[in-house]
């Protein structure tokens, strides 16, 4: 598929209006008719495709199968596309040859506005690559490797001066073929993708801070929100931001490995804490203390995260968990004490992090964790407050914070984001304290 094609924006671009006024336009079209009987049929098959829309969001809402709640715009674009297939559908009553074919032409597009609409909703799924689980993100061809020399002695900021031609932009990249990061433990991850910030690209670059960060379930190892969060956050501190490596903890957009190495999964803890770790070390130009590494993740990533920065606070200094999950596996614990555990329950409650973090008493002073949620999410600020004061409890210097009129979804990444980095900016000595 071509790049250009992969890259079509889906959720504020030209495209989503067009589909939608193009699905107005035919449905106006098979709505003005004159056969008798036809308006009590249009009203009845409009009504009734509405009520089915209205009890599909409840029926979801009930059962919890997204594990999150329905963004509020999802409910009105089910009803309404669900109508607009409903005429559709009575449509091809007495209809000539033509307007059966309008009428089919209404329930491919009713059934793609209401794709789009939800998708926009939610927000997270941007670009038709996005959409389809294909990364548009292009290859990056080489790396500098790492240049500094001797221990890092102060902060960041206070020894940096950018130069004239420093780029205004970071500059992501996919780490694919002589780039990409090697799986050690039979996990097949999908390509990870790399955060360069404006400080990254130029002549001497300064050894910078790392932090790795993971989407949601389903979800692609997609750079754009953190992107987003750093180039604001570099323009605002002299083009200094984390270099970051976004990678896949699913291995498939529809599986959930419980951040475990498992024989199911293959060993998925192994490829961000060892694979990952040992690829940075070796590849970046980045400052390898632990107080300069963070581990990140909206929703499951945050999960993962909270558990690994719990489980090797030697290599992770912080941990910054958005609209993170408890535990792994908290949407459907029998599912996964089966699938990532072999049905060991008490190997699943050893793997929670509130069991890591009693095992390492003492080993979190000093260390930074940040969790966020959407105020319009709240059992995901339950499981950020719970989690908060587990990781204090333990010894973390935590901040919780909840994020003003978001949800689960696109709000929540980008009111969390930037809080979480705005705290932990002076820990990493990119801004003073």
């Amino acid at each position: 598929m071509p790049q250009w094609l992969l890259e079509v924006n889906v959720v504020d671009g030209p495209v989503p209006a067009m589909i939608w006024a193009l699905t107005a336009l035919v449905a106006l079209a098979v709505l003005l008719r004159r056969r008798r009987g036809w308006a009590v049929r249009a009203v009845v098959a409009l009504t009734l495709g509405a009520l089915v829309g209205a009890a599909a969001v409840v029926l979801v809402t009930r059962s919890g199968a997204l594990d999150a709640p329905l963004p509020p715009p999802s409910a009105p674009w089910l009803a309404a596309g669900l109508a607009l297939v409903g005429l559709g559908l009575v449509g091809f009553w007495k209809a000539s040859a033509w307007r059966r074919v309008l009428a089919f032409i209404l329930i491919v597009l009713a059934l793609l506005s209401t794709a789009l609409g939800i998708n926009g909703a939610f927000g997270i799924d941007r670009t038709l690559g996005a959409v389809l689980g294909v990364s548009s993100t292009e290859a990056l061809d080489s790396l500098t490797g790492p240049h500094q020399s001797g221990p890092q002695t102060g902060p960041v900021y206070a020894k940096w001066t950018p130069p004239s031609d420093m780029p205004t932009a970071g500059k992501v990249g996919l780490l694919t073929g002589p780039t990409g990061i090697p799986s050690s433990a039979g996990f097949v991850p999908r390509d990870a993708s790399i955060y360069l910030p404006p400080a990254a690209q130029v002549a001497n670059a300064p050894a910078l801070p790392l932090v790795v960060m993971m989407m949601g379930q389903p979800g692609n190892p997609d750079p754009q929100f953190i992107t987003e969060a750093l180039d604001a956050m570099a323009s605002q501190h002299q083009g200094l931001a984390p270099i970051v490596i976004v990678a896949d903890q699913l291995g498939d957009p529809n599986s959930n490995p419980i951040c475990t190495d498992s024989t199911t999964f293959g060993g998925v803890s192994t490829y961000v804490n060892k694979d990952i770790v040992d690829y940075a070390k070796a590849h970046l130009n980045i400052l390898t203390d632990p107080q300069y590494w963070t581990i990140a993740g909206y929703s499951n990533g945050g999960g993962c995260a909270f558990k690994w920065a719990a489980e090797y606070p030697k290599i992770w200094g912080n941990v910054a968990s958005i609209s993170g999950e408890e535990f792994g596996g908290s949407e459907d614990p029998a599912t996964a004490v089966q699938q990532a555990f072999n049905g060991d329950q008490a190997a699943f409650e050893a793997a929670k992090p509130a069991a890591i973090l009693a095992r390492n008493p003492g080993a979190y002073a000093g260390h930074v964790a940040v969790f966020t949620a959407g105020e319009n999410d709240p059992d995901y600020v339950n499981a950020a407050q719970r989690a908060s004061a587990e990781a204090q409890a333990a010894g973390f210097d935590t901040t919780t914070y909840v994020v003003p009129g978001a949800d689960h979804v696109v709000t929540a990444l980008r009111g969390g984001l930037p809080k979480a980095f705005e705290i932990l900016y002076p820990r990493l000595g990119l801004s003073k304290p």
